[in-house]
């Protein structure tokens, strides 16, 4: 059976995601059949930089022209990105308040190779249940429904939208800097707030 609310799986998703999960009780069906979109967030993530916003890209291996569906798309490793994305973690978050806290934790999924993109997001996305102490229910779309039953949130946080949502202000990295910034990567949040993320959800 499945769940009232559609969602994708992206990685290290923004803030507003985890926020529309909590909005349903962390009991959601996950999309795994669709023909995988380009220039969104299932294989992107954003955090801060000294400059404002840095793009986080895991690249995936190039398919024939015949869409692949998502579970289906693998992870390329032509170039270094788990360390180049494991340095900007560092680089971005060493200062924060709670890098320290989360590191050995994340720092696994920087070093092991995965091969489908969708089993290192929806791993990533059970590291992320896990600190902030909630057990989800969560199905798997067993075929692609363009206009599925219930809540469709596949195509809800857009890359180019994202960050016009208003949040509440928290401290972040660089704050001197730059002006608070909208809807990051959950893991600005949970290195920034730690613990307290649960509530500021």
């Amino acid at each position: 059976m499945q769940s009232s609310a559609i969602f994708p799986l992206f990685y290290i998703p923004p803030v507003s995601y985890i926020t529309a999960l909590k909005e349903q009780n962390f009991s959601i069906s996950l999309e795994k059949q669709e023909h995988f979109p380009k220039q969104t967030f299932r294989n992107r993530a954003n955090i801060a930089s000294p400059d404002g916003i840095l793009d986080l890209v895991v690249p995936v291996i190039k398919g024939s022209k015949v869409h692949k569906p998502y579970k289906d798309v693998k992870i390329s490793y032509d170039a270094k990105w788990q360390r180049l994305h494991w340095l900007s973690l560092q680089t971005c978050y060493r200062s924060s308040a709670y890098f320290e806290y989360y590191e050995d934790g994340i720092a696994p999924f920087y070093e092991k190779k995965y091969d489908f993109l969708f089993d290192y997001n929806l791993e990533l996305l059970n590291w992320i249940f896990k600190q902030l102490k909630v057990n989800p229910t969560i199905n798997f779309t067993e075929e692609y429904f363009r206009e599925p039953e219930g809540l469709d949130l596949r195509d809800s946080f857009s890359k180019k939208t994202i960050h016009s949502f208003q949040t509440k202000n928290y401290f972040q990295v660089f704050s001197d800097r730059n002006e608070f910034i909208p809807n990051l990567s959950i893991v600005d949040l949970l290195f920034n707030q730690g613990p307290q993320t649960k509530s500021y959800l």
